[in-house]
């Protein structure tokens, strides 16, 4: 089946030769074909997938650009320390979520599974993983980089000069900063902070105050570095590496003169790092946030990481000491902070190894942002268009005489990131900048305190949000004085103000003049930094009010066209998907007749293809170079196609309990280019996409016979698509 590229949206996407991956752990939950119509049976735990599972899986999908040979070798090991480093953010906060809803006995997720069971299969499920990337690292990846001139070396390939220089630098550069603790009555197991290297030593003999030498600790500072680099001088090689951990298990005998060291085995624990602050219940949120931060890495122990040849007596101590159950430990056939090994990626000079260069698209006319807007709406598509004008409407509204006010939302933006510095600016130039800052964005919260802090210092009116929702709009409102009027410019988006993940991540941006638009985006504005009343918004729809209703009636509304005997379409791409209502709704417009194409990058709970329920819905999730971000909503509407762009994934936590905002492409245009670029070009990929199975797999797709590859994020680069 050739695959078809049409700027209108097709009846049923292509469904292109594909080929199976292993099914996810909870695949083997029955799948109940649910009667049309029947509203009970729709809720039938069956029917949905286990979000933490989903979410898991997804990291098998990375890992597989890893294996992949048709992707350049560096960019395989970046692929391979996404993986690890997603896994370890899933046990801070997923897993720790699940942990929390067994202890706190919290009502059931819509697919049933109790956290016991749900705990037990991540157990299961990441203990594939972990096996997976140890032998791609182990049998793959640095096999194929030591061929390639880029070795990272094992203890036992240490040569006489290579180990007498890694001798000396541990003795100058390492031993001074270590503080190894016996363990005995008076030296209790010390705190082992979130993700940090240690061993734990065995040793035998006595010290210099006559006591018996069992077991010590040594942990890693974080000041020292996971990676070093050997001298070109010393090993011949110019991109020669070293694990700390290698360094530290060979030369810990150092640490304890006169004793025998009889073993040394790394380990890491990962800990909750999700903060709880009662927001009700504190009078500061930016001064509870600071205590908080200050204990985090210390919270509840999820998950242990041990070297594989660990002596299982050791291996309880350490179970006992983090309570931790007997499916929280993970024997590691390697580094066990193997993500690290992404510092290999960023020193070595070897551009032939990376994915070549681009440069985005720059928008023409952008020296001149107002009168560029003016004219007529604007959509940037990055990372293939550059981030620069959204940065010019903030520079030149900065130092325009004309420009009132200025107010944004700040979710993520990045350390020294330009918005702040003309934000500051236009502060410092007499314009009332309005700033909200979500403290509670979750791992940048200690550098949102700071952006918060220096904002304030600078003039600017910062605002922490709205209690108990997290502000993740994103919103830049300009307000400047056109002779007697004043008009209202509006950059909206589905990604942060963060000009590093615009060149790594697939967003949308829309800039606009249109005043409906602007009008709502400073109601919101009002209403976040203010007390106000609910709002009626003309154009926007904005979680929690009216996103959520605004998704199901759009949904409803192509079930009653299919129902009818008309043509019904529903597209959505996003990053996740679980919110039960409208995973509800879907079932029921499949039902109806309605073609429904889904692209969810990572945790879907929604089960395609069941018979007599999902037959008419396909989910695909698409992993290539750039992490796929873009939230789009297409709805066919009978003929008069609406088509959004929002801020939200479909998830609970988005659609009830965030603010959020989803704002409609007005101009056809536009429209049309969205269509084409962020939905037809990715239901047409044909090389980096999966599809999900109705049993929970995940599908690789792959080119027909006869069939050309095509890789949406390719044709997005080269500037090809429709």
């Amino acid at each position: 089946m050739s695959t078809r590229k049409t700027s209108t949206p097709p009846g049923r996407a292509p469904s292109p030769r594909t080929r199976r991956a292993k099914a996810p752990a909870d695949a083997a939950s029955p799948v109940v074909a649910a009667q049309p119509q029947a509203e009970d049976l729709l809720r039938d735990p069956s029917l949905y997938l286990n979000r933490e599972l989903s979410q898991l899986d997804f990291n098998f999908r990375v890992l597989a650009q890893a294996r992949d040979a048709t992707i350049p070798l560096l960019e395989r090991l970046r692929f391979l320390c996404i993986s690890c480093t997603n896994l370890d953010e899933f046990f801070e906060i997923r897993a720790a979520t699940v942990r929390h809803a067994q202890d706190f006995d919290v009502p059931l997720a819509p697919d049933g599974l109790s956290p016991v069971t749900v705990l037990r299969r991540i157990h299961e499920r990441t203990a594939e993983l972990v096996d997976a990337q140890y032998a791609c690292w182990n049998d793959v990846l640095r096999p194929a980089l030591a061929d390639a001139g880029i070795r990272v070396l094992a203890r036992e390939t240490w040569n006489a000069r290579q180990r007498r220089w890694l001798r000396a630098y541990f003795r100058e550069e390492i031993l001074p900063v270590l503080s190894p603790l016996g363990l005995d009555p008076a030296h209790p197991f010390p705190k082992i902070l979130n993700k940090s290297l240690n061993l734990v030593v065995v040793l035998k003999g006595r010290d210099a105050f006559g006591r018996s030498g069992h077991l010590a600790i040594v942990r890693a500072p974080r000041s020292l570095p996971r990676i070093i680099r050997l001298p070109q001088r010393v090993s011949g090689g110019e991109h020669d590496f070293v694990f700390l951990s290698a360094m530290l298990s060979e030369f810990v005998e150092d640490l304890f003169p006169g004793m025998a060291v009889r073993g040394a085995y790394q380990f890491r624990v990962t800990r909750n790092s999700e903060l709880i602050v009662d927001e009700d219940e504190v009078e500061n949120l930016a001064l509870a946030l600071r205590d908080e931060l200050v204990g985090r890495g210390y919270l509840r122990a999820m998950r242990l990481e041990i070297a594989a040849d660990c002596p299982e007596p050791i291996v309880r101590d350490l179970l006992r000491n983090f309570d931790l159950p007997d499916n929280a430990v993970y024997r590691i056939n390697g580094p066990v902070n193997l993500n690290r090994v992404i510092q290999v990626y960023n020193e070595a000079d070897r551009p032939e190894l990376k994915f070549p260069p681009f440069q985005p698209r720059q928008l023409a006319g952008s020296d001149a942002m107002f009168e560029r807007l003016a004219a007529g709406d604007v959509l940037l598509h990055h990372p293939f268009d550059a981030f620069t004008p959204v940065l010019e409407l903030l520079k030149q509204a900065a130092s325009d005489p004309g420009v009132l006010a200025i107010k944004q939302t700040l979710y993520r933006t990045g350390r020294d990131s330009p918005i702040v510095e003309h934000l500051v600016q236009a502060a410092r130039n007499g314009k009332d900048v309005t700033v909200v800052v979500e403290l509670r964005a979750r791992f940048d919260e200690e550098a949102n305190l700071g952006l918060a802090d220096r904002l304030q210092d600078a003039g600017v009116q910062v605002v922490y949000g709205v209690v108990g929702y997290k502000t993740h709009a994103k919103m830049l409102l300009v307000v400047r004085r056109e002779g007697r009027r004043l008009r209202r410019y509006v950059h909206m988006g589905t990604g942060n103000y963060h000009s590093g993940t615009a060149r790594a991540y697939t967003d949308l941006s829309l800039m606009t003049a249109d005043p409906d638009i602007g009008s709502d985006v400073h109601q919101i504005f009002q209403q976040i930094s203010g007390l106000a009343p609910a709002i009626r918004l003309e154009r926007l729809l904005q979680s929690p009010f009216t996103l959520h209703d605004g998704v199901l009636e759009r949904i409803e509304r192509e079930a009653r066209l299919a129902a009818s005997g008309r043509p019904a379409r529903i597209i959505a791409k996003m990053n996740a998907l679980n919110e039960p209502q409208v995973v509800r709704a879907l079932y029921a417009a499949s039902q109806a007749g309605v073609q429904i194409d889904l692209i969810v990058r990572g945790a879907c709970t929604l089960r395609p293809g069941v018979p007599g329920v999902s037959d008419n819905i396909r989910v695909r999730s698409i992993v290539g170079r750039f992490l796929e971000h873009t939230r789009v909503y297409w709805f066919g509407n009978d003929g008069a196609p609406e088509t959004w762009c929002a801020s939200a994934d479909w998830l609970e936590r988005n659609l009830l309990r965030r603010v959020e905002t989803c704002f409609p492409i007005l101009d056809p245009a536009i429209a049309a280019r969205v269509f084409r670029e962020a939905l037809q070009t990715y239901l047409d990929d044909n090389t980096n996409a999966w599809e999900l199975q109705a049993d929970g797999s995940y599908v690789q797709v792959s080119p027909a016979d006869g069939e050309a590859p095509h890789s949406a994020q390719s044709a997005l680069l080269a500037g090809i698509c429709g």
